[in-house]
């Protein structure tokens, strides 16, 4: 026993300590983090666009066109691996463009956006309809309706859900190595490499992967109680 732990004590100190090592994960998680954060800012934003797209309705109650795109691009981005797409939006779309992050950012956001679509759009529907009828004898337009008073009751709706794919798509963000980028799976596959040792470089990625999203998971918790004793009162 006591060997196994000198043992593992040599393969920590070699993964994580000789040449500051532990340095290349805090850089490489903070590239995680970034892309991870403001593909969630864009996708909640075309999420948002998408879903009130995709319930649009003429006056006959048809779907307008603007619904039949926002069914296509969900289908689209739904039916394909996130991998392709990063790569797509590399080596195709922006293929003039240098800056990994701004395209890994720009490929996770549309990619989260189609299913933050569907859970705004479940959100929007699960809010009685009578809200919107009282909205409009008010005298308030569709679009005022929808804003002021059916948006606001279903963010509490939709919140633990999107808390949820920010957690997944934290996860997805470990494919960026395909376009270079080193966050923090690539960091340690590169240091596995370098070490040729790969137990302690990856298990500390994953326990480091862990500990955040139990962070996440912990909040969302949090959250979640708080808007269920509000709803009870």
């Amino acid at each position: 026993m006591q060997a196994w732990f000198e043992k593992a004590s040599q393969l920590f100190q070699l993964a994580f300590v000789s040449g500051d090592r532990w340095k290349l994960y805090i850089s490489g998680l903070g590239v995680t983090l970034e892309i991870a954060f403001f593909a969630a800012v864009l996708g909640l934003i075309i999420g948002t666009i998408v879903a009130l797209m995709k319930l649009s309705t003429n006056r006959k109650g048809k779907k307008t066109v603007w619904a039949w795109i926002a069914n296509a691009y969900i289908d689209v981005i739904r039916g394909t691996p996130s991998v392709l797409q990063l790569l797509i939006m590399w080596f195709i779309i922006m293929k003039s463009c240098k800056n990994g992050v701004l395209v890994a950012v720009l490929s996770f956001g549309i990619n989260s956006g189609a299913y933050v679509a569907e859970i705004v759009r479940a959100g929007i529907l699960a809010v009685d309809k009578g809200q919107t009828e009282a909205g409009r004898s008010l005298g308030l337009s569709k679009v005022q309706t929808m804003i002021y008073i059916i948006l606001p009751q279903a963010i509490k709706n939709v919140l633990p859900p999107i808390g949820n794919e920010f957690i997944v798509l934290l996860k997805e963000t470990a494919i960026v190595g395909y376009v270079s980028l080193t966050d923090l799976t690539r960091t340690a596959s590169q240091i596995s490499s370098r070490t040729y040792e790969a137990f302690m470089p990856l298990i500390g990625a994953a326990v480091i992967y862990f500990v955040i999203i139990k962070i996440l998971t912990v909040l969302l918790e949090q959250l979640e109680r708080r808007l269920r004793r509000s709803d009870n009162r």
